[in-house]
Order: C-alpha cells, then sequence, then structure tokens
C-alpha cells in the first residue's frame, strides 16, 4: 500500500516535508554553554529505552550527550489504586519522589540550576505532581507532556476513581484545579507544552473500547491530553507513543525549548558506535508471564552475534558477551554502525530471549533489554516471534506492516493505533527465517524452538 493514498500518513508526510524544507535553511542549535540539561520519563511499564531515537535527534543537532538523561523507574506500573499498596507497582507519591531523586542528581551533575522535562504518558503525570507537589517549580525550567492523559483515559466517578488515570478521581482534580487569575490547569513559573493527536491516541478517545469496555462513553475527548495554560500542540495522525517519540513530535520539543526548529529531524550516524544498557525482567504475580520491571536482571548473561540482515543468521561466533552484575549493565559494547545484531538474554526462570535489531547509527547507553518468558498459550507452536514496536502503535491502513510475508500481521485491525506487537506462532518448522517490516525498516531473525524454551522478537527503532 502506498502510505500516501491513506489519510493519516498523507497528511503526516505532508506535514514533514514542509518542516523539513523550512528547517534545512536554518541554524539551530543554541549557542555553546547554553544547553539545558534534559531529562526523559517514560510511560507505564515502559523503560528508558524507549526515548534513544529522541535522545539521537537532539544529539544529531549538537545537544550534548552528557546533557540528556532517560530515568528508569524500577516499578514503572501504576497501582490499580492509588492509595492501595501493590506488588510491584509504584504510587503517584512514590512516581514523584523517584524523579524528583534523579533530577536533584543531574542538577548536582551537570551544575546547572534548573532542567528541561519531556515526559511520555504517564511520565506526565510524574512532571505534573513534581512541579505543584514537590518542589519542581524551582527546579525546571520546561515541561513536555507527550501524550498525558491529562484529564484521565475516563471520567467515571463510579469505576475506581482511586486510579491515577481517572479524570473524575482525586489526584488528576488536585492536578486540574484552576490556578491564578486566570484558572490555568498548569503550575504558574515553569514553561508548558502538551502535544497530541488528532483523533488516533488510543487513551484519548470518546469510546471504552481500548479500555474494555466498547461502547461505553469514557467522557473524555481527543482533547483531553491538553491543559488550560500550556501551549497546546496537536500533530494529525501520530498514536499515544508517537506524541513523544516520533520526529515530529522532537522537532516540536526542540523548538519548544531553543525557540528555533532543528537544522535536522534524520539521526546523524556517528563514526563510532558505543552501546550498552540495563537488563531487567519480570516479577511474577501475573498470569501473562509477569509484570514489568526494571530492576536488574543480576546473575543473567547476554551474548551479542552479528548477523546476515536479510535472513537473521548468525555471522560468526559472539561478538561481545557478559556475566549481569548488580548493576544489571550489559556493554560497553563497540558495534558496527551499519550491522544487525542479535540479542540472546539467558536468565533463570525465563525462556532463551532472541531480540533482534536493526543497525545502531549512533552510540547510546540506554538500550535496555528485558528478558522475557514463554506463554502457556504459545507452547503448541514450533517457534513465536513477536514484531514489537516500543516507540509507536502499528495503525492500519496508515502504516506497511507485515510478519512473515503476511499484510497486515494477525491481530492489528483498521481504525485507531493501539497495538504495539504483533505475533506470530510459526506451525510448520522451527529454524527457519522470518522477516519483520514496518514503513521501510525491515529485520530478519531466526524461528528458534519453542520446545527449548526459546521465544523471539524483531524489534524496531
Amino acid at each position: 500500500m502506498n502510505p500516501l493514498k491513506n489519510p493519516f500518513r498523507r497528511r503526516l508526510t505532508m506535514a514533514l516535508v514542509a518542516a523539513a524544507a523550512l528547517l534545512a535553511s536554518c541554524a539551530s542549535t543554541p549557542p555553546a554553554g547554553t544547553y539545558p540539561p534534559m531529562v526523559f520519563v517514560h510511560g507505564n511499564g515502559d523503560t528508558a529505552a524507549l526515548w534513544h531515537t529522541t535522545i539521537w535527534r537532539f544529539e544529531s543537532n549538537g545537544w550534548p550527550r552528557d546533557r540528556l538523561y532517560a530515568i528508569d523507574v524500577p516499578y514503572p506500573l501504576a497501582r490499580d489504586t492509588d492509595d492501595k499498596p501493590q506488588e510491584g507497582r509504584t504510587s503517584t507519591a512514590e512516581h514523584m519522589q523517584f524523579l524528583s531523586d534523579e533530577v536533584d542528581k543531574v542538577l548536582r551533575a551537570t551544575g546547572a540550576s534548573r532542567v528541561v522535562l519531556f515526559g511520555n504518558s504517564r511520565g506526565g503525570n510524574a512532571i505534573r505532581n513534581y512541579i505543584a507537589n514537590g518542589g519542581g517549580a524551582a527546579k525546571v525550567s520546561h515541561a513536555i507532556l507527550g501524550g498525558t492523559p491529562n484529564h484521565g483515559v475516563q471520567v467515571n466517578p463510579d469505576s475506581n476513581p482511586g486510579n491515577e488515570f481517572n479524570g473524575a478521581g482525586p489526584f488528576l482534580r488536585g492536578l486540574n484545579a484552576p490556578k491564578g487569575l486566570d484558572g490555568d490547569e498548569v503550575t504558574p513559573g515553569v514553561k508548558w507544552m502538551t502535544i497530541r493527536s488528532d483523533n488516533n491516541d488510543k487513551y484519548a478517545q470518546p469510546d471504552g473500547v481500548w479500555l474494555g469496555a466498547k461502547g461505553k462513553p469514557t467522557n473524555v475527548s481527543y482533547d483531553g491530553p491538553t491543559l488550560k495554560g500550556a501551549e497546546n500542540v496537536v500533530i494529525p495522525g501520530i498514536d499515544h507513543r508517537e506524541t513523544s517519540f516520533s520526529p515530529a513530535a522532537f522537532a516540536q520539543a526542540y523548538r519548544f525549548v531553543t525557540g528555533k526548529p532543528p537544522a535536522v529531524l534524520s539521526i546523524v550516524p556517528e563514526a563510532k558506535v558505543v552501546l550498552d544498557g540495563k537488563v531487567s525482567g519480570l516479577g511474577l504475580n501475573n498470569v501473562q508471564g509477569g509484570y514489568a520491571t526494571n530492576l536488574p536482571l543480576e546473575g543473567a548473561t547476554v551474548d551479542v552475534f552479528a548477523t546476515n540482515p536479510a535472513t537473521g543468521e548468525r555471522l560468526g561466533t559472539a561478538v561481545h558477551g557478559k556475566l549481569i552484575g548488580a548493576d544489571g549493565r550489559w556493554g560497553p559494547f563497540t558495534a558496527d554502525g551499519k550491522a544487525s545484531y542479535e540479542f540472546v538474554i539467558h536468565a533463570r526462570g525465563y525462556a532463551v530471549t532472541h531480540i533482534y535489531r536493526s543497525p545502531f547509527p549512533r552510540s547510546s547507553d540506554v538500550i535496555n533489554l528485558r528478558a522475557d518468558r514463554l506463554a502457556e498459550a504459545d507452547k503448541d507452536a514450533k517457534a513465536v516471534v513477536t514484531l514489537t514496536r516500543p516507540r509507536g502503535y502499528f495503525g492500519v491502513p496508515r502504516d506497511q506492516i507485515s510478519l512473515d510475508g503476511k499484510s497486515p500481521p494477525a491481530g492489528i485491525s483498521p481504525g485507531v493505533a493501539g497495538v504495539s506487537t504483533a505475533k506470530l506462532k510459526v506451525m510448520d518448522a522451527a529454524g527457519r527465517s522470518v522477516v519483520g517490516e514496518f514503513n521501510g525498516e525491515r529485520i530478519a531473525g531466526i524461528a528458534w524452538p519453542v520446545a527449548e524454551n526459546h521465544v523471539v522478537l524483531l524489534e524496531l527503532h
């Protein structure tokens, strides 16, 4: 399918083309010494790794690497009810305190007096809470909220109002209480910007289909992420995660902080690429395999193999290997910026996890890896391969997506982009090549056998 023949992708492409023409004519990096430190805050259940392409874009426009920080909340999932302790989950107060501590570390490391905060989804809740209630107003110059459900994913006083994402609950009602003479919803003294989709954010929908309540009103509209008193930006066609991680969202964030558009939207390759990150795992109280954590998976091993980009086959022995210590770090690893790689995690209590990746054009220390478990429902297959897009969702007909030659893959329906993974149960034979494609990015991997407790992920940048 030609992406220019569908309205979502056409509008976004036209906007980016127009922006690129303007940006190319501008020298836009701030003067030396004026780059404020930036702290990136991930969303519910996510990791710092989701920010690595955004960080690359800031670096490509001259931002010093040592002034760009992406944090990892140890327990990234919100509680079902905020004031009730829940294993493996954080309250809004705990989330705020963790952010506060991380900001203080950044201020000490850089000597700066204020930081820029950029949060995706739930990360924006922590930012708002920190600035309003945790002393952050004196330490933050700019706050950028991408896809944050500022008025909730639903507004329903009869459905668990203690949930952090219920607009009828005390948490969001407190944050949204009018402030100042104009009744703003944002804390004064900080510059605020929200970024939202026009109508393609799964958590800003009038119908509760993405909350498991199809046909029931959420009492939230497409403009739920906007805030009175902020600069509210709308980018047509983008999905919930693309409000933070897309090139268009980066361009808006850069412009908001610097007052000028970025010189480039693309990622500029580096001559020497050094990769590192954290290996984490899953808790054990979930029948689907466990709840997400960002805790170091001490005692695991990671091996890295260069692969044939056409087939996923290994090109010789491991080019890197490490036993994971208490810090969870699997690197540093000096990579070939044009090579495709397979990362293999061995850890007690987990499946052997194979993660295939496209080439890394730049260095990063937030290439986090998470071990996985084999689901009971998948044990009848010869192999299981999952195409995953952590920094966005799959949209049909917006995107061109295929897995093992099927386009679109099973489980991806037309309409609002709301699914970030596509799973293939290989029923014919293990050991063969499987290819996943998404809007020009292509990843090939090997379908390792379920019978030997292997799972395979094709992870898109």
